[in-house]
């Protein structure tokens, strides 16, 4: 009988014969492998093609290079340098030449690579008192392996786990496994011209020629993609089913009265953005939109748009930022943007008409007007309210709540969705629009925000200056930053200072900037007022120095990363971001964003003084680009998926084989056959099979929600 993944899941590895139980411990402890399912997806991190396979006679200097050796001999000694260190010397040879390695500090190299020793050294070809040779180059040890297409292990030197160990396991696991169920419907194989599941795993692990792991990957990576997003495409249909939501009307007089009372045009984007939430908001089932815009992109407009909509129905809005420092800027500008904006109430005024009311719930609120807005809220008198993610705690009721807008928190849960359910005043779920300002490659926010609905904006308003980037790579450099800080400041602007990331403790960040703060304050910007702000502070010490900061009291604020996300002053032209090559793509970008927020030029300085390649990369993608989506897609090479796959939610590791770098095709094809299956005659529930695979990367809270109606 055909074998589904979930079976292979449950056999542990300690069953295989040529396995034993400390084998499978190490297995364990090093790489997760408990089951037969995580052995046979441990895949190859590379193959040897011995047709193709590069020979010694042929390696040219300074080139990265791959060969199939066998060990002449090896000695080791220590260098006479203080410490000493040990060092191993092997000589290889693979018919055609011979060639030295050379491990520095890696004594177990002796013991590992013995006379007659076969592996496969990969390095950079260098030379050593005229002598060709390779210095720490990767190691994989592959036995004594006949195969044409040889596959490499990821591996354990430590644990003693080499790549021909785990060649002989997964051989053996194949073996006993038999064919694969295959719940891939046989149009899809068809119309991507792809080999079943059996062929696959075989392939991917015991190709005969490079062409059989290659159609291999193709179909395996299709695999892995589509769970993910019949996973995902499932929760959103799910939710339209399942629950309730509020039918509001199409944005009337009140929106109409916004749009004429902003000091700006709209742009393209702003409009399209609204329209797109306009008919989520029509629809009789709750919004779950994720609105990505670059920094300064106008995004607040739009949001605030949103939430006069469910005003206009009879109905509350709730405004969610991720910190009291943002809250208090959303509660101030939000409160500007409808200023003189009245709504109708029969009983308020001889007019019918009372003016918009818009409160703050933060921790400087005193507790006579938290009680006071709390009171007012459960009545249906504050039509808007701003906060945290305190807004949804148990004493917090509204009279009617129809929008939320979550500020920078890309996921939502369940558990909120059930706290809004509650907060709603009936029955239904409010609409949800989620913002973010740290732009999310196309391929990543279909695979990790499918659930959501995406609408994107991309221009800027107009009057908006560019932001000039510069790296500040020497002393002489740095001394120049703080003399175009200065000359700001003469001007009548005002700077920011943001001090370096450190991420082990949040108390030694807030030392690194009470140091920066006093050393900046006695030398380079001795006679300028400088604030200072990060995470340690009291909120009313924060609140303050905000406060002081936004008011044109300050000249420069010297911060940590509290500074990063939303922020908004105008005045603030010149952003210095000390020990930049700490900061990620993102981050760098979020905090130059903190400027150019006016109609006057503004400047960002990356201070660092490192060469490494990773610094050159970053720092030299800020300095060549303003375009926060072309950064996304930079960011996205130079980290890869790991991190951003770590953003989704609990269930065990989806992607082990796919990239969302370089299967962006793929990407987009996976979530085409999970719209066309779930929203197909029976639904996902007609394939049985592929619920049983999607089941399998879920955890329990996850299946309930999805696969149980």
């Amino acid at each position: 009988m055909a074998r589904k993944l979930s079976q292979l899941d449950r056999i542990p590895i300690s069953e295989l014969r040529r396995l034993g139980v400390e084998r499978a411990a190490a297995l364990d402890e090093q790489f997760g492998i408990r089951t037969v399912f995580d052995l046979l997806t441990h895949y190859p991190r590379r193959y040897i093609d011995r047709t193709h396979q590069a020979h010694i006679r042929e390696l040219k200097m300074g080139e990265e290079a791959m060969v199939l050796a066998r060990v002449e001999r090896v000695a080791s000694r220590r260098t006479r340098g203080r410490p000493p260190k040990t060092l191993v010397v092997a000589t290889i040879s693979d018919g055609t030449g011979r060639l030295q390695v050379s491990f520095f500090n890696q004594p177990w190299r002796a013991k590992q690579l013995h006379t007659g020793t076969e592996a496969v050294f990969f390095g950079k070809l260098d030379q050593y008192k005229g002598q060709k040779q390779l210095t720490n180059p990767v190691v994989d040890l592959i036995g004594n392996q006949t195969g044409r297409v040889i596959p490499v292990y990821p591996q354990s030197d430590k644990a003693r786990i080499h790549s021909w160990d785990l060649a002989r396991w997964i051989e053996e696991a194949l073996e006993r496994a038999g064919d694969f169920a295959d719940p891939v419907p046989e149009w899809v194989l068809d119309r991507f011209d792809l080999i079943d599941r059996t062929a696959a795993f075989r392939g991917i692990h015991l190709p005969s020629v490079p062409e059989e792991h290659r159609a291999a990957r193709n179909r395996l990576v299709l695999d892995e993609l589509l769970r993910v997003q019949l996973a995902l495409v499932e929760r959103k249909r799910h939710i339209e089913r399942t629950t309730r939501g509020i039918a509001h009307g199409r944005p009337g007089a009140l929106v109409e009265r916004f749009w004429k009372h902003l000091p700006f045009e709209r742009t393209l984007d702003q409009r399209r953005a609204v329209d797109e939430i306009a008919d989520d908001l029509a629809k009789p089932y709750p919004m779950h939109r994720l609105l990505q815009g670059d920094v300064g992109s106008g995004k607040t407009v739009v949001a605030v748009a949103a939430l006069l909509v469910a005003v206009e129905g009879g109905r509350q809005g709730a405004f969610m930022a991720p910190t009291e420092v943002l809250a208090e800027q959303h509660a101030a500008g939000i409160t500007a943007l409808v200023d003189g904006m009245t709504v109708g109430d029969a009983g308020a005024t001889l007019f019918g008409e009372r003016p918009l009311r818009v409160e703050l719930l933060a921790n400087r609120v005193g507790a006579a007007d938290r009680r006071r807005i709390l009171a007012e809220l459960a009545d249906g008198q504050v039509d808007l309210v701003i906060g945290t993610h305190a807004l949804i705690q148990s004493d917090v009721e509204f009279a009617s709540l129809g929008v939320v807008v979550i500020d920078e928190q890309h996921r939502f849960g369940v558990e909120q969705r059930a706290a809004l359910r509650d907060k709603s005043g009936d029955e239904a779920v409010p609409d949800v629009l989620v913002m973010t300002a740290t732009p999310i490659p196309r391929t990543a926010a279909m695979t990790v925000y499918g659930d959501l609905d995406v609408t994107v904006i991309k221009s800027r308003p107009a009057g908006r200056q560019p932001i000039t980037t510069s790296w500040a790579k020497t002393e002489d450099d740095e001394a120049d930053v703080w003399d175009a800080v200065r000359r700001e400041v003469e001007s009548g602007r005002q700077a920011y200072v943001v001090c370096p990331l450190i991420e082990e403790s949040e108390k030694l960040e807030a030392r690194s900037a009470e140091d920066t703060y006093a050393r900046l304050e006695a030398d380079e910007l001795k006679g300028l007022r400088l604030g200072l702000l990060h995470g340690r502070l009291s909120a009313a010490d924060k609140d303050a120095t905000m406060h002081h900061f936004r008011e044109g009291r300050l000249d420069v604020l010297v911060a940590t990363t509290v500074i990063e996300v939303g922020v908004d002053v105008p005045n603030a032209t010149v952003m210095v971001i000390l020990d930049a090559d700490r900061f990620g793509i993102a981050q760098l970008h979020q905090l130059r964003g903190r400027v150019g927020r006016g109609s006057e030029r503004s400047w960002c300085y990356l201070v660092s003084q490192s060469d490494t390649p990773e610094a050159e990369a970053r720092l030299g993608a800020l300095v060549a680009s303003t375009d926060g989506f072309e950064l996304a897609e930079v960011d996205l090479e130079l980290r890869g998926e790991g991190t951003i796959m770590g953003e989704r939610q609990k269930g065990r590791s989806d992607l082990k084989l796919a990239s969302l770098r370089r299967d962006r095709m793929w990407v987009e094809r996976a979530r085409e056959v999970a719209l066309e299956i779930v929203d197909g005659e029976g639904g996902l529930a007609a394939h049985p099979g592929l619920v049983d695979d999607v089941g399998l990367f879920l955890d329990e809270d996850e299946k309930d929600f999805l696969l149980k109606d």
